[in-house]
């Protein structure tokens, strides 16, 4: 009605400025597509074209009349093809919809099939095999804990993982600086804690669990005898070459069936390590249980050790005051190869 109210002004010259303008912006809306836009616009251009027939007569009111219906022709079509364009796009908007649709639901049951019927990673299988030297090698890590978790009171110095060691860096094999041991290792070692720690004293873990990797490790440093850097701290008083003959360096080692332990005492009093008369891993005479080059003291300080170990079910060696095997130990004839890391001990 407002529309209408506008078109009667009393100039003429006014009301074809506004049919114009009107017609125009009926055009370019095009009434967004919507069909009862376009028939209200329609008899918006039919009522524009009676205001101005009414001031022309003749020739001048029909050429008006007529350029009034071409426009008003005009919008009705840009509205029709809006509209035919509008659903062309909601029907495509549709499909497109049932598409995805499609798409995300067969995304969903891959991802709940490959859930159900996991895959088997391979390098999680266990596997046995027989080593170059003839030994039963194995990678099944089963029986293995942390002997942090075992023996939360003991102290953990893996020279393996560092670089303070004979060979002067870190071994094959050792990617986390932690220990592993066999849960029956674990166990006897843990009486051992108990019963030390009433005497004033904690343990202090070199070496547990040593993976076949780092024995090899080991042997193919010893080959190497231009490789001296470390000689001066762990073998100043031996020639490289003969490591192998005199029986520092083999083929094969206890620690790696998994219940041999390299270890020393802590004293809780002084907060310092006890002087064993030797450090670990050295080379020589020195470093044999019952070597009496030492003072009394240093003596005594490794019989403690000793008779605790021995105590809870751990036999030593005669030639390294710090390494001890659990007697019956689970694996006597298995060298097992995984690494030494907490992902181990966790599958």
């Amino acid at each position: 009605m407002k529309m209408r109210k506008a078109i009667h002004l009393k100039t003429k010259d006014s009301r074809i400025i506004l049919i114009a303008v009107m017609l125009t912006g009926i055009v370019m809306s095009g009434c967004g597509g919507n069909p009862s836009a376009a028939t209200e616009s329609a008899a918006v251009s039919e009522t524009a074209v009676e205001a101005a027939a009414e001031d022309k007569t003749g020739a001048e009111a029909a050429a008006e009349a007529g350029a009034a219906g071409e426009a008003a022709a005009a919008a009705k079509t840009v509205a029709a093809n809006e509209t035919v364009t509008a659903v062309d796009t909601a029907e495509e908007a549709v499909t497109e919809a049932g598409t995805v649709k499609e798409v995300a639901a067969e995304a969903a049951s891959e991802e709940a099939a490959e859930q159900e019927e996991p895959e088997e990673d391979a390098s999680e299988a266990v596997t046995t095999t027989v080593g170059p030297d003839g030994t039963k090698r194995s990678n099944d890590s089963s029986d293995f804990v942390l002997l942090s978790d075992a023996v939360p009171d003991a102290i953990l110095e893996i020279r393996y993982y560092s670089t303070y060691n004979f060979v002067g860096e870190r071994i094959d094999g050792y990617e986390e600086p932690i220990a592993l041991l066999t849960e029956e290792a674990a166990d006897a070692l843990r009486e051992v804690s108990d019963d030390l720690m009433e005497q004033g004293y904690r343990l202090k873990i070199y070496d547990a669990y040593r993976p076949t990797e780092a024995v090899e490790n080991f042997v193919d440093w010893a080959k190497d005898t231009e490789d001296t850097r470390m000689k001066e701290y762990f073998y100043p008083e031996l020639d490289k070459s003969v490591l192998f003959r005199q029986g520092y360096i083999g083929g094969r080692s206890g620690h790696s069936r998994g219940s041999t332990v390299d270890l020393t005492l802590f004293d809780m009093s002084t907060e310092k390590e006890v002087d064993m008369g030797g450090t670990f891993d050295y080379f020589g005479e020195r470093s044999h249980p019952d070597y009496r080059g030492i003072t009394q003291e240093q003596y005594d300080n490794r019989m403690i050790l000793r008779e605790a170990m021995t105590a809870h079910g751990f036999k030593p060696l005669a030639t390294e005051w710090w390494h001890f095997t659990l007697r019956n130990e689970p694996y006597p004839d298995t060298y097992f190869t995984f690494p030494v890391n907490s992902d181990s001990v966790e599958r």
